[in-house]
This record gives C-alpha cells, sequence and structure tokens, in this order.
C-alpha cells in the first residue's frame, strides 16, 4: 500500500493506494468519529463489495442505503434519498457517510455529507478508476441539473480515501477506458514525464496490468493533491484540473447525461481543446496529433458527436463554472505539460473547433 497525504492544514488527510484495502478496519477506524456510519453505494458495486465495507465495520452502528447506477440519476432526487436515510436512522453530528462506489457516488454521498446538519464527515471509498484517480480527492461535491453538470454542490474534503486498485478487475472496458482519460489529463496540463510513461504503457494500462495501474492511480493522485493543496477552491491553479471539461460537459449535457461517461467526453473535448490550442497558435500540429493518436489508442473519442450542434455545444459551454464575468474561460495548452487557464482567444477559431471537431454517429 502507498499512502499520499493532501494537504489543507487542520483538514488534511491521507489517500491510500492499493490492493485488498476494502475490508481493512484499521484504514476506516481513525476516520469515524462517533458509532453511526451510513455507506453509501449503488445497485451495481454493492452486490461486489459492500459485505466487505460492513466486515471493516463490523461494531459501528452502520446502516446502507443503495442508489440506482448511472449519471441520470445524479439529481436532486436521489440526494434526498440519501439524506432521507440518514434522517431516518437519526444520525448525529458526529457519524460519518462512507461513499462506495464510482465518481456519482462520490459525489452524492459527499454532497449529503455536506448538507446534513451543516456537514458530517465522510469517507470515498472509490470503486472506478475514474473516481480513483479523479474525482474522490479534492472535496468537490455535486448533483447534475438539467441545464448544466455539477451545477449545484458544495466543496467538502474527505476525511480519508482508500482507494482498493484491486477492485478494477471488475471494471467494465468502456468504464476502464474512460478512467483513462483522466490520467492522460494529468500528464498533458502538468507532468510531461507522465505523459511519456503513459504512452509507452498504453497496452499494460488496457491490459489490466496491476502494477501499471496502481502506479497510473498514485502519480495522478499526487498530481491533483498537489494543486488542490495550493488552491482547494478553484480561484487559479486548480482549474486547470478542467482541462477539457468545458467541452466535455457539454456534450453529456447534450447527449442527456449518462449517454457517454464522463471520462469519455473529458477524452473528445480534450482533442478539442488541443485543436483550439492549435488554431491560436499556441501549440503545434505534431503535438496535436501526438494527443489524439494517444486519446485513439486507449480506446476513446477524439470528436465531439454530430447529433450536438455547434450552436448547443456554445450555449451549454457558457453554463461553464469558470465563466467570469460573462466570459468564457478555457484550459487550454502551449506544450504537454504546460496548461493555461485563458478567456483571450478567438470567437472564430472556437467556432471553427466546434464546426470541425465533430463526427456523425
Amino acid at each position: 500500500m502507498k499512502t499520499l497525504r493532501l494537504e489543507l492544514g487542520a483538514r488534511s488527510y491521507p489517500i491510500h493506494i492499493g490492493r485488498d484495502l476494502l475490508a481493512r478496519a484499521d484504514l476506516y477506524g481513525p476516520h469515524l468519529d462517533g458509532r453511526q456510519v451510513l455507506v453509501v453505494s449503488n445497485e451495481t458495486v454493492a452486490p461486489l463489495y459492500l459485505d466487505q465495507v460492513l466486515g471493516a465495520l463490523a461494531g459501528y452502528d452502520v446502516h446502507a442505503v443503495v442508489l440506482p447506477d448511472g449519471e441520470r440519476f445524479k439529481t436532486m432526487q436521489t440526494l434526498s434519498r440519501v439524506l432521507d436515510a440518514a434522517m431516518d436512522n437519526r444520525l448525529a453530528r458526529d457519524a460519518t457517510v462512507v461513499a462506495l462506489g464510482g465518481g456519482v457516488i462520490g459525489d452524492i454521498a459527499g454532497f449529503a455529507a455536506a448538507c446534513y446538519q451543516r456537514g458530517v464527515r465522510y469517507l470515498q471509498v472509490p470503486t472506478t478508476l475514474l473516481a480513483q484517480v479523479d474525482s474522490s480527492v479534492g472535496g468537490k461535491t455535486a448533483v447534475n441539473h438539467p441545464g448544466g453538470k455539477n451545477m449545484i454542490g458544495a466543496f467538502h474534503q474527505p476525511a480519508c480515501v482508500i482507494a482498493d486498485t484491486g477492485v478494477l478487475a471488475t471494471l467494465p472496458e468502456r468504464e476502464l477506458a474512460a478512467g483513462l482519460a483522466e490520467v492522460v489529463k494529468y500528464g498533458l496540463i502538468r507532468d510531461p514525464d507522465f505523459f511519456d510513461w503513459i504512452e509507452r504503457n498504453v497496452n499494460a494500462l488496457r491490459g489490466r496490468d496491476a502494477q501499471a495501474l496502481a502506479y497510473a492511480v498514485e502519480q495522478s493522485c499526487r498530481n491533483k493533491a498537489l494543486l488542490v493543496s495550493e488552491d482547494e477552491r478553484e480561484s487559479a491553479a486548480r482549474a486547470l484540473l478542467n482541462f477539457g471539461h468545458t467541452f466535455g460537459h457539454a456534450i453529456e449535457a447534450g447527449l442527456g447525461f449518462g449517454t457517454w461517461l464522463h471520462g469519455e467526453a473529458v477524452a473528445a473535448g480534450m482533442c478539442m481543446a488541443s485543436d483550439l490550442s492549435v488554431r491560436l497558435g499556441w501549440l503545434d500540429g505534431a503535438t496535436q496529433q501526438r494527443i489524439r493518436d494517444l486519446v485513439a489508442r486507449l480506446g476513446l473519442p477524439t470528436a465531439a458527436p454530430g447529433v450536438v450542434s455547434s450552436a448547443q455545444m456554445l450555449e451549454l459551454m457558457g453554463m461553464d463554472k469558470k465563466v467570469r464575468a460573462g466570459r468564457m474561460r478555457l484550459i487550454l495548452l502551449r506544450a504537454i505539460g504546460d496548461a493555461v487557464v485563458s478567456d483571450n482567444f478567438d470567437r472564430a477559431a472556437l467556432d471553427a473547433t466546434l464546426d470541425q471537431c465533430r463526427e456523425a454517429r
């Protein structure tokens, strides 16, 4: 097991990464203030792993709520089910919420923990690659709104992250690829050596080589922890973590949440952001092609779906949380490992990217 630490003063916490961690009571106990625990999971993950987590929590007053699986259920209505479970079981302010699942479960459970009695502790136990490398770390919690992704939420840091890489063996191929999109993101925004490593290890990653996946999770979490420690509330450097996401969130909303996986939309979004960077003269074409080639080798889309029009994309991008004073801000590239947040881009260049980086599907 490797343990990283996200440094946020009194709210710092460990990120445990390794195999066979789900059932280790010693990883949960130090972060449980009281005796009451609410485990939040979904209909896919619970049959596989809930019993292991319950075993690790033996001796505590544990309750579980099992939610439907999928991005389309990341709503206020589903959030209410978690809060109802907390109320029905009379959870006190020293209770702890445990999020057992992928990014959707982590976001819903974390948001419920942020809201319940104005904030209770929660632990992240991510079971998808995307959640292990990204959404479980950093304290962003939210639900979707029909007008935009993650528009209703709160910053609420977990007390601990327990990333059991052994569970990735049961992950569907499509979910694995979606998680690799976020892995690539870290190389593009700040870690060129990591990007090189990903290029060399595509087959090992797609083949679920345990050592390769563990390193990918560790290095991704290390990169994210450093950015979050520097800028918890996304006022500056942390915004770089949204590379590809303004385009990607628009794709998700335009198709209907859950049609494309989040990582698939981010993959296409990263290619679109790279295309715009080339049009602005910031990035060379050879590097853009290198990015597209890696995304394709990982089995991910390199363009937006043609059924979402350029006008619709632009409208949805205008709802992005990075918009300031009515101006859209995008994360763009000057080189691999050198990303910037900018509202200084030519509108005609953006229109050209939206028109040309789409495929009929």
